[in-house]
């Protein structure tokens, strides 16, 4: 029943953005994903990824089998498409394997087999729709937000020392491979997601059955609820409004060299075609959830999911596509959301209600200093940065501490020694 009403939930949702995509006069996220069965998709490892979480419930053989087939639809695209001059891009063949394991689940299969299969098939297609929704959630900012709010942040990002003007000026200095390390990283973080899952997810084809929670549901929920925020605090990123990327719109052409100055911020007008999606920083929200994770993984995965946080770090600053502020809000909405999906899945507790609650005061906290305290939070720096990263890490050492004493096992009530008859 969960499950069902979680497809329906997402089914509905899908419709909506559809629904007001068509609105502005572009195909929406079910159309985008029925294009990509024929025509060339927009992220051919995206698909295999997600293919690859569908396998979670397979046997081996059937991986292989998986695997060849999805390879071999893609040379017969690869082959119709160079002789046609069409656009070049694997990633159907996966595609269709994930419908035809569908349609093999409903056809070929009963009982547990069959809601077994169709979870796989679902948590693939869910990571595919995530991708969808969040293009056209982007679209939708951009349309329905003329104003932002940059000058608000970037005068707040005064107090934590302007990370973006010197995270820019540190990737300018290492030059092109530094940067192309940190684009591709960023770029590919759906990919250390997978890696991270299909570990978590290991046993599920031996057990027949899907562990309570993974990096998924952590995955979908930060994106779901992550875009509301644009809406409510639309942001476009110190690149755009204070630097070369913004064109006219720009305050001026100041990153990386210049900080702005301190002076009294406003609602500015921007361009219709730059996502307002930078409060939080989401990039920063899906890396500090994989670093989370990777912590019950072998050595390995913790080591990539502690430099995949890093590297993202240094992208969405370097790159400045966000603030500061932008990635203490974006750590702190992950950290809460994953208190809460744990929360859920053990059953709601005192210590769980207590750590959701005040992680979400911490985060409309952040955001109503940024919006309301920006020239004070400038001018008082050296009080606000500190505490800015002090509510950052209360909220992390909140996590930290009622996790570990959700792990710890209970203790056995002591067996009372039952009485000794006494001799006569």
């Amino acid at each position: 029943m969960l499950w069902a009403a979680a497809s329906a939930v997402a089914l509905g949702f899908l419709v909506a953005l559809e629904i007001a995509a068509r609105h502005y006069g572009v195909r929406g996220p079910i159309t985008n994903q029925v294009r990509e069965v024929i025509f060339a998709p927009k992220s051919g490892p995206l698909l295999y990824a997600s293919m690859a979480l569908m396998t979670v419930v397979l046997t081996w053989r059937q991986r292989f089998i998986a695997f060849g087939a999805a390879i071999g639809i893609d040379i017969a695209f690869f082959l119709v498409r160079w002789a046609l001059d069409a656009k070049m891009m694997f990633g159907n063949g996966a595609l269709w394997v994930l419908l035809g394991c569908a349609v093999i689940a409903v056809t070929r299969r009963t009982g547990r087999e069959r809601t077994l299969l169709l979870k796989g098939v679902g948590l693939g297609l869910l990571l595919v729709a995530g991708r969808k929704t969040g293009d056209i959630w982007l679209l939708i900012t951009w349309k329905t937000r003329p104003t932002v709010l940059d000058q608000y942040v970037a005068t707040a990002d005064h107090a934590l020392g302007n990370p973006s003007w010197v995270a820019g000026r540190i990737v300018e200095a290492t030059g092109p491979v530094g940067a192309h390390v940190l684009d591709w990283v960023y770029i590919q973080l759906a990919v250390a997601a997978v890696a991270v899952t299909l570990y978590q997810l290991r046993n599920v084809a031996a057990e027949r059955r899907f562990p309570g929670h993974h990096l998924v549901r952590t995955f979908l929920a930060v994106g779901l609820l992550g875009p509301a925020i644009y809406m409510i605090f639309p942001v476009v990123g110190p690149i755009f409004a204070f630097g070369a990327d913004g064109g006219h719109w720009a305050v001026a052409d100041l990153w990386p060299d210049t900080p702005p100055s301190i002076g009294a911020p406003s609602h500015m007008p921007f361009d219709g075609i730059t996502p307002r999606n930078c409060m939080p920083s989401l990039h920063t929200a899906w890396a500090t959830a994989i670093f989370i994770h990777s912590r019950k993984g072998p050595r390995i995965l913790q080591f990539g999911g502690a430099f995949w946080l890093i590297a993202t770090l240094g992208a969405t600053l370097g790159f400045g596509y966000h603030y500061g502020a932008d990635i203490v809000a974006g750590v702190v909405f992950t950290v809460t959301i994953e208190a809460a999906l744990r929360s859920l899945d053990r059953g709601w507790d005192r210590s769980g209600i207590q750590l959701v609650a005040y992680g979400a005061t911490v985060f409309v906290a952040l955001l109503v200093s940024y919006r309301y305290l920006s020239v004070e939070m400038a001018e008082h720096r050296w009080l606000f940065g500190p505490l800015i990263v002090l509510a950052m890490a209360s909220v992390i050492y909140g996590y930290v501490r009622t996790t570990k004493q959700w792990e710890q096992p209970k203790a056995a009530p002591v067996r009372q020694p039952e009485p000794q008859p006494e001799l006569v």
